[in-house]
């Protein structure tokens, strides 16, 4: 089920002949269509780029909320387990660093940021990324626009290890709580410019481009690392790809997918 707000019909063409797919193109924040039998439902719904989501924060907020209701509602008529994925922004910018499941954050409710972080602290309650941008501009010959001086950090997961996380909390006896399902690794912006600038020109021969420094955005969280003792301990789970080989296989996808302009 999915809306395409942020997504592309694309990307489910390699599943439109499976035997046991089905699509429902809808918006959560709609009352749910009956689609039969279901045992488990992955809630991922929300757009996740600050760029997407202040575009419309009503929307972005109902999506949380209400979606997450919708998706509640649904789990129960089916007695369907959930899982619900949150994101690391409702630590906000964090005074526990790295954080663990039981810190509540530190959010600004009025920010700029805020209909992200907290529709889905809400969302909590019920129940254009950096990493693209640098590739697509550096496969393009454009400068990596770095906003502030480069010094903040993030955590940054390779996607086959955030399915095989979820997958096995879904699967897994733990209802506690929440549960962090990301990469431990630190990096600044800095470093992840640094290597996707190298990368694309080591894999394509084309000329390695050049790093700029513009405004910090308001709100913008100086550091983000999840602690994720938790998930190795009740789900066995860690990941395995680093950013390194993780930057590879997306500029890979990039250039096979022809997405660069």
């Amino acid at each position: 089920m999915d809306s395409f707000q942020t997504g592309s019909p694309q990307n489910l063409e390699h599943l439109r002949n499976h035997p046991d797919f089905t699509f429902v193109n809808q918006n959560i924040q709609l009352p749910l269509e009956d689609v039969g039998q279901i045992d488990q439902i992955y809630n991922l719904a929300c757009p996740a780029s600050p760029i997407q989501y202040q575009k419309d924060p009503i929307s972005t907020l109902r999506t949380c909320f209400q979606g997450t209701q919708n998706v509640l509602d649904l789990a129960i008529s089916k007695n369907a387990r959930v899982l619900h994925t949150s994101t690391s922004e409702v630590y906000g910018d964090p005074l526990v660093h790295p954080q663990p499941e039981t810190y509540w954050g530190n959010v600004n409710p009025f920010g700029m940021r805020s209909c992200y972080d907290e529709g889905k602290r809400v969302a909590e309650a019920l129940d254009g990324r950096v990493v693209s941008n640098f590739i697509v501009a550096a496969l393009s010959g454009e400068d990596l626009k770095i906003t502030g001086d480069g010094t903040a950090t993030r955590s940054f997961q390779y996607v086959t290890d955030c399915m095989e996380g979820l997958y096995r909390l879904m699967n897994s006896d733990y209802s506690e709580g929440p549960v962090n399902i990301g990469n431990d690794g630190e990096f600044t912006i800095q470093q992840l410019a640094e290597k996707v600038a190298g990368l694309v020109a080591e894999m394509t021969n084309q000329p390695k481009v050049n790093i700029t420094y513009h405004p910090r955005p308001a709100d913008d969280p100086a550091v983000r690392r999840p602690q994720i003792s938790l998930a190795k301990a009740v789900l066995n789970w860690c990941p395995t790809i680093p950013l390194q080989e993780g930057l590879r296989r997306t500029i890979e996808w990039h250039v096979s997918e022809r997405v660069v302009s």
